[in-house]
């Protein structure tokens, strides 16, 4: 997929995407996909559409970032990024407090109750006030709330998320 490094795709994570041009000198709206848009300003490389990019200046105003990237000089080259992902190497974002994890991270987990039957496999997580949890399960997808008490552990080392069976039946669709 990344013809310019050749990294595994697990390498990255998108961080944000761009909304629009700002401005005539080649600057992006960015929605961050980040804790806060201030985070956005740790990232110093992005790659959009597997172009490496230098960040030259991040501001931040009401939960956006407006970047300027190296190689983006006018509104015209901003113009063409419209829509487009922000990626960043791994290495490249900012830890996150214990707690918290990059959703990229938690595709591929495991779901299970603390007996250790298996709800299904996680396949996507949308964000929002409480993250909704998409499942691979063998009678078709199924989602959750990832509302309080919910989910009671998530070991990352092994793929695997516990969910109190109780809450997930409650939450789950």
């Amino acid at each position: 997929m990344w013809c310019v490094l050749r990294l595994n795709v697990m390498d990255f994570l998108t961080v944000g995407s761009i909304l629009k041009p700002q401005g005539i000198r080649g600057e992006v709206k960015v929605d961050v996909y980040l804790d806060s848009a201030e985070d956005f300003k740790k990232i110093k490389q992005v790659y959009i559409s597997g172009e490496k990019y230098s960040v030259l200046n991040v501001r931040t105003s009401n939960g956006y970032a407006y970047a300027s990237l190296r190689g983006v000089a006018d509104r015209n080259a901003a113009e063409l990024l419209r829509g487009k992902e922000i990626e960043a190497l791994r290495e490249d974002c900012p830890p996150l407090p214990e707690g918290r994890y990059y959703i990229g991270d938690l595709v591929g987990c495991k779901v299970v109750y603390p007996s250790g039957e298996e709800a299904g496999e996680v396949v996507s997580v949308t964000p929002a006030r409480t993250d909704v949890f998409t499942l691979k399960t063998p009678k078709g997808e199924l989602s959750f709330a990832a509302a309080d008490g919910v989910i009671s552990d998530v070991d990352l080392e092994n793929k695997i998320i516990t969910v109190d069976k109780k809450r997930f039946k409650e939450v789950s669709v």
